[in-house]
């Protein structure tokens, strides 16, 4: 069974109220699962009240809603709050319900031909939608906040430090090494002419004493 606080076409906001009848004296109920009608998108759904530690879980055509099972022959109630009901007269609500014990019973059946079916899927009636209602938009996907993004920073990392303090170290031993030549040349051009002037002297005195 199925009843809405707002039950007419295009209403907005409207809570809808499930009691499902206990038919097992021993096993109690663990989950209740719903095809929603066209028009209701399982997005659209939001559990209001659900037996102790039950939870709602989307589904490709509805929702399922379920838990720790409840006492046996306790019935099973649970309430939801829809966006918007469709523009129609009436809207079924295809349920499979689940008991402790693995037995499952599925009120889906809709009346044909004008007999009605053993197993009916719970259906509520609409009113005729109010002037000048209208069908709201799809409600948008949510998408993650973007992080925000982080200001560039002028930073030397150790491998960019480690090759420049190589340059200059590199660069501090050329200079050195050119240095120590000029240097050496210096002193190599100083002592050869030190040498030739005391040749150059010995020779003088070697002439006097002849």
């Amino acid at each position: 069974m199925v009843e809405a606080d707002t039950p007419q076409a295009l209403a907005k906001n409207v809570t809808l109220s499930f009691v499902s009848e206990a038919e097992s004296a021993s096993a109690g109920f663990t989950e209740l699962r719903i095809v929603l009608p066209e028009g209701i998108t399982p997005g659209d759904v939001r559990l209001e009240e659900a037996p102790k530690g039950w939870k709602l879980k989307a589904t490709d055509d509805g929702y399922s809603v379920g838990g720790p099972a409840i006492k046996a022959g306790v019935d099973a109630e649970h309430t939801i709050k829809v966006r918007q009901l469709p523009d129609a007269k009436e809207v079924a609500f295809k349920t499979v319900e689940t008991y402790s014990d693995g037995k499952v019973s599925r009120w889906i059946e809709l009346p044909t031909g004008g007999v009605e079916p053993e197993q009916p899927a719970p259906v509520l009636k609409l009113k005729a939608a109010a002037p000048g209602a209208k069908a709201v938009a799809p409600s948008p996907s949510s998408s993650p906040t973007p992080s925000p993004t982080p200001s560039p920073e002028v930073s030397t990392t150790p491998a960019a430090a480690s090759d420049t303090d190589s340059d200059a170290e590199a660069a501090a031993d050329d200079g050195g090494s050119s240095t120590g030549v000029v240097i050496g040349g210096v002193l190599a051009a100083l002592a050869v002419l030190g040498a030739g002037g005391w040749w150059l002297v010995k020779g003088r005195a070697s002439s006097s004493e002849c």
